[in-house]
């Protein structure tokens, strides 16, 4: 009986140790940059449901609009589109399949990982791209922060 309550007792401690684990990693900061030459100094929440969701292709400035999905990196994606549109990857992978069909308009250009999207924002003014805030440099500007 006693062997039992302990394994129940380590089982329960390993599930407690995983999600204080899971939270705090997705603690981190997710912001949205763009190349610091774009005019744009910030975006609202709509404005960027806006362009990561297909209904608009240009910043408020009327300047074209790249976003940017970062495609290894399945976490940050997830968390991002949670805090944007409160939908998973899936549902939006869903939404997006339905609109290309649709032949109306263009999903976000892809990247594979965070290197490539910094890369990205270095050459091309007009793209938008969402990264945790630890990983923002000085060759990148910030224009929305998730709270």
């Amino acid at each position: 009986m006693k062997f039992y309550r302990l394994i129940s007792l380590i089982f329960t401690a390993l599930i407690a140790l995983h999600s204080f684990t899971c939270f705090a990693y997705t603690s981190e900061k997710i912001v949205v940059v763009t190349n610091p030459k774009n005019d744009v100094e910030v975006l609202d929440k709509k404005g960027l449901i806006n362009l990561f969701m297909g209904k608009y292709s240009a910043f408020p400035n009327g300047k074209q609009a790249t976003p940017i999905d970062i495609e290894l990196e399945a976490k940050l994606k997830a968390q991002f589109y949670k805090a944007l549109v409160g939908l998973p990857p899936a549902r939006v992978n869903a939404y997006w399949a339905r609109l290309k069909f649709s032949g109306r308009v263009k999903p976000p250009e892809i990247e594979l990982t965070i290197d490539d999207v910094k890369q990205r924002l270095e050459k091309d003014e007009s793209a938008l791209a969402y990264i945790y805030e630890s990983s923002v440099t000085d060759k990148m500007k910030v224009v929305y922060r998730f709270d």
